[in-house]
C-alpha cells in the first residue's frame, strides 16, 4: 500500500509527523510531498522538514491514499493548490482513500468531495465546509473519505487510515505498540 502525505508551509507538525509515524509503523509506503518545488517546508510552529518529493513529481501517480495534515496557513495553502485539488478529485473518483485533519478538510470541501456527507474539522472551520454535514467526532469515515478534528485526535486519525489500508488487525497491533489504551 502506498500513500502520499502533503506538506504546505504552515502545516501542523503534530498531525503530519504523528500520522506519518502511525502509517510507517503499519507498513505503509509513505512519501512526503511538498506542494511547492522546494523540498524544505516550515510548519506552523517553525519546525522545518524536508519532504521526500515535490507535487510536480507525483501529480500523475495514482496511490492508495492521500493524506492532508492541518495547521494554518498550511491547510489554506493545501486548499489553494490546484494540482492537489485535481489529485484529490481523481483519487476519489478511482475509489482511493482521501483524508484530511484539522483545518485541512477545507481542501476536500474545495474539491467538492464533502458535499452532503458527514465530516469533522477543527472547531471554527465549519464555514470552510459549507456543504458538509458537520460532526464533532474525533474522526469521521464515510466511504473512502476520512476527516479528523485536530491534533488531539492524530493517533485516531492515523489508525483510521491504517485500518482502511491494511486492515483493523494491523491498526490494532500498531495501537498496542504505541501503548494506546483501550484498543
Amino acid at each position: 500500500m502506498k500513500a502520499l502525505l502533503f506538506f504546505a508551509n504552515g502545516f501542523e507538525e503534530t498531525e503530519a509527523i504523528g500520522t506519518l509515524d502511525v502509517l510507517l509503523r503499519g507498513g505503509i509506503d509513505v512519501r512526503t510531498v511538498s506542494i511547492t518545488d522546494d523540498l524544505t517546508v516550515e510548519g506552523a510552529h517553525g519546525q522545518k522538514v524536508i519532504a521526500n518529493t515535490t507535487i510536480s513529481e507525483v501529480k500523475d501517480e495514482l496511490v492508495d491514499a492521500l493524506v492532508l495534515p492541518g495547521g494554518m496557513p498550511g491547510a489554506a495553502n493545501l486548499a489553494e493548490c490546484s494540482v492537489l485539488r485535481d489529485m484529490l478529485i481523481r483519487h476519489h473518483a478511482e475509489g482511493k482513500l482521501v483524508s484530511a485533519i484539522c483545518a485541512a478538510p477545507m481542501a476536500l470541501a474545495k474539491a467538492g468531495l464533502l458535499d452532503g456527507i458527514d465530516a469533522t474539522c477543527y472547531p471554527g472551520f465549519e464555514s470552510e465546509l459549507p456543504n458538509a454535514n458537520h460532526k464533532t467526532s474525533g474522526v469521521v469515515k464515510i466511504g473512502q473519505i476520512i476527516t479528523g478534528r485536530g491534533p488531539g485526535y492524530v493517533f485516531d486519525f492515523g489508525l483510521a487510515i491504517l485500518a482502511s489500508l491494511a486492515g483493523q488487525s494491523v491498526a490494532d497491533e500498531v495501537a498496542a505498540g504505541l501503548l494506546l489504551g483501550g484498543r
